[in-house]
């Protein structure tokens, strides 16, 4: 009898351990960890050898994303692409055509301060980061035993830059996460033998990142050469959730095959979308630069850079709708973040010390009122009205009317009416010393 019990007890553990089976059908049964609802904010970091050239041409001859400035080593090799020519002639002109590699000794991020940057990332109101721990040209930002020679600790830098900014961010209190590219353009184990690539490189990598730094997000890829199944990173996905450090906390995006966005995973990603059009019922987030490239670009003009208020609208529009902005920005090579994207990332978390109440922590609301730049968020007993615009009047169709309405960042007390299922508010009289922010103002409507 005793036998029995004991086996009946291991059985038991070894069912509660694989709780999540290798399919995605059992994988998508998790549900996605809260906070990554509740954060809405999050800062993408693109930095890596391509930050060395930082160009890209401001063609889109090639469509979307012709001007990714970290995509600069593929444009210079594919020789079908519209813009090739620009990107060898710039190369040609200004490198005299060295070898792309030879990048990595001029990467060398000296300026590089990991409580800087952590602090400026803190202060921009954001909840979470991202930073590319190897992009699609395979160099590592950690010391990957898999990528001798080819990462920061070895070459370039000297430093393990990963682990270094993930002790600073984690020590203001935020959330820390990595995107990994599967596939890498030029490495030959892929080109020619990818069960070996996926086995002695991409698998062994995605769990150092895991097992080393227990990372809050794993953010897929370059996983569009393949399906999912060729890829073979469910069982990997089954050890995340069942067994890793971080299983209970640990959050994925939705690239993991080219069968897999937007339809596998803890939530779903777009990028550079047109958020008016965006619907989903699982956790999304919209990535995008502040500018129109994700690698720093020393050829963007400042007419390709977003403005405080179109970035606070939009971050707006997108958690009204129940997303998450991944906002991006990307570093010189030397290590300094370009003063135009602190600026803007100042600006955001200036306007989220005042209205943050009414992005953290919300949900969509259901049959929102649909109203010219009016939108609507939701959270315990509060339904917060945001308007993207100063109007003296608001008004919304509302069914039930608030026993208290008042505007975030201002103490007068706020006049409006409920007649018909129409909420009418009478604007709050401000002056510039009074008016508690730009971009967009909050009304509270307490039920």
């Amino acid at each position: 009898m005793r036998k029995i019990l004991i086996a009946l007890v291991l059985c038991l553990s070894v069912s509660a351990r694989a709780q999540y089976t290798p399919d995605w059908e059992s994988l998508d049964k998790r549900s996605t960890p809260a906070w990554f609802e509740d954060a809405k904010f999050g800062i993408f970091i693109h930095w890596g050898v391509y930050s060395v050239p930082a160009w890209a041409t401001l063609s889109n001859a090639d469509g979307f994303g012709s001007n990714y400035a970290e995509w600069y080593w593929q444009r210079l090799n594919n020789k079908d692409l519209k813009i090739h020519k620009e990107f060898v002639d710039f190369h040609q002109k200004v490198y005299a055509g060295k070898p792309y590699q030879d990048f990595a000794n001029d990467f060398k991020a000296e300026l590089f301060d990991p409580d800087r940057w952590a602090g400026i990332l803190k202060e921009s109101g954001a909840k979470y980061v991202v930073l590319t721990s190897k992009h699609h040209e395979g160099f590592t930002l950690w010391p990957s035993k898999q990528s001798w020679n080819w990462n920061a600790v070895d070459i370039g830098p000297r430093r393990d830059l990963l682990g270094d900014l993930t002790r600073s961010v984690k020590a203001k209190g935020l959330k820390m996460g990595y995107y990994y590219s599967l596939y890498e353009w030029y490495n030959p184990l892929y080109t020619t033998d990818l069960d070996t690539y996926i086995d002695q490189r991409m698998l062994p990598q995605m769990k150092d990142l895991v097992e080393s730094y227990q990372p809050d997000i794993l953010w897929g890829d370059g996983e569009w050469d393949h399906p999912t199944a060729k890829w073979r990173v469910a069982p990997f996905m089954s050890w995340l959730f069942n067994e890793s450090k971080v299983k209970d906390s640990i959050v994925i995006n939705d690239r993991w095959g080219s069968d897999t966005r937007n339809k596998y995973g803890s939530f779903y990603t777009t990028e550079y979308a047109d958020v008016s059009k965006v619907k989903f019922n699982r956790p999304w987030e919209e990535c995008r630069g502040i500018g129109e490239s994700f690698g720093y670009s020393r050829n963007e003009n400042l007419e390709m850079y977003s403005s405080a208020d179109k970035l606070v609208h939009m971050l707006v529009e997108i958690v009204s709708k129940g997303g998450n902005l991944l906002l991006n920005i990307g570093p010189r090579a030397d290590g300094g973040i370009p003063v135009i994207m602190q600026e803007r990332l100042a600006e955001m978390g200036a306007w989220l010390k005042v209205n943050g109440e009414a992005i953290y922590g919300t949900r969509a609301l259901d049959d929102a009122p649909k109203a010219d730049k009016l939108f609507f968020t939701r959270k315990n007993n509060a339904v917060y009205l945001i308007t993207t615009e100063w109007k003296d009047v608001v008004q919304a169709n509302l069914k039930e009317r608030p026993k208290k309405v008042s505007m975030l960042g201002v103490e007068a007390p706020v006049k409006y009416t409920w007649k018909g299922g129409v909420l009418t508010i009478t604007a709050p009289h401000l002056s510039p010393k009074t008016n508690p922010c730009n971009h967009a103002w909050v009304y509270k409507l307490e039920y």
